[in-house]
């Protein structure tokens, strides 16, 4: 019997932070339907992408990105509501059938959002959803389970993040393994590790955020 797999709907969420447009990051963006949140369009022309609906309170657009972008169809929100503009445009690619997300420009920028944007990770990653943030040269995935990097280039740096006392943690093809280790929340144990070939890794309980680094060049 042949089992039919759909295509995966990949979306990039368009954010306002720090975006440098990288080939890999391009790379990763083809195929990708696309939605700004807010001062996200500005990014938009830079990787060459039509964002098929502009989401946010439009605090932070421009006249000059208004009329650049001006037959975008926007969903507009009030400045006072319970949730980020770049929140509402997720929603919005999960309503539309996103089971992959791209969270572009969600590093850099305000502390108190990047820190919101890694919460956004682990939950997504919990429901299932494919979904990394990057600025181009920083990347970075939820560790709920398990993470695979099969093509990380040797030589790439890595970190791992508690947000939470990590139990179990295996990390394989790095500089510097790890096996079932117990790594509590508040350590730099995990920082600044090396890949070394394709690499796992995997907890056995609680969080953290997985952090790649990529030269401008990759």
């Amino acid at each position: 019997m042949i089992c039919y797999h759909p295509p995966m709907s990949k979306f990039a969420i368009l954010m306002g932070g720090d975006v440098t447009p990288t080939p890999r990051l391009k790379q990763q963006l083809q195929s990708a339907r696309a939605i700004a949140a807010d001062g996200g369009m500005a990014h938009a022309a830079l990787l060459r992408l039509a964002p098929e609906l502009w989401v946010g309170d439009f605090d932070s657009t421009s006249g000059a990105l208004a009329g650049q972008w001006h037959g975008v169809p926007r969903q507009t929100h009030p400045v006072e509501k319970a949730a980020s503009d770049g929140e509402l445009a997720i929603s919005e690619a999960l309503r539309r059938g996103a089971d992959a997300l791209i969270l572009v420009g969600g590093l850099g920028g305000q502390l108190d959002h990047v820190l919101a944007h890694a919460g956004f990770l682990v939950a997504l990653a919990r429901r299932g959803i494919d979904v990394f943030m990057t600025s181009g040269v920083e990347e970075a995935r939820a560790l709920v389970d398990t993470v695979a990097l099969p093509s990380l280039p040797p030589g790439t740096r890595l970190s791992i993040m508690p947000l939470t006392d990590l139990q179990g943690l295996t990390i394989s093809g790095v500089k510097w393994p790890l096996a079932k280790a117990r790594v509590p929340l508040g350590t730099a144990m995990t920082l600044a590790n090396i890949a070394t070939g394709p690499v796992e890794i995997a907890v056995d309980g609680g969080h953290a955020i997985v952090l790649t680094y990529h030269p401008v060049a990759a």
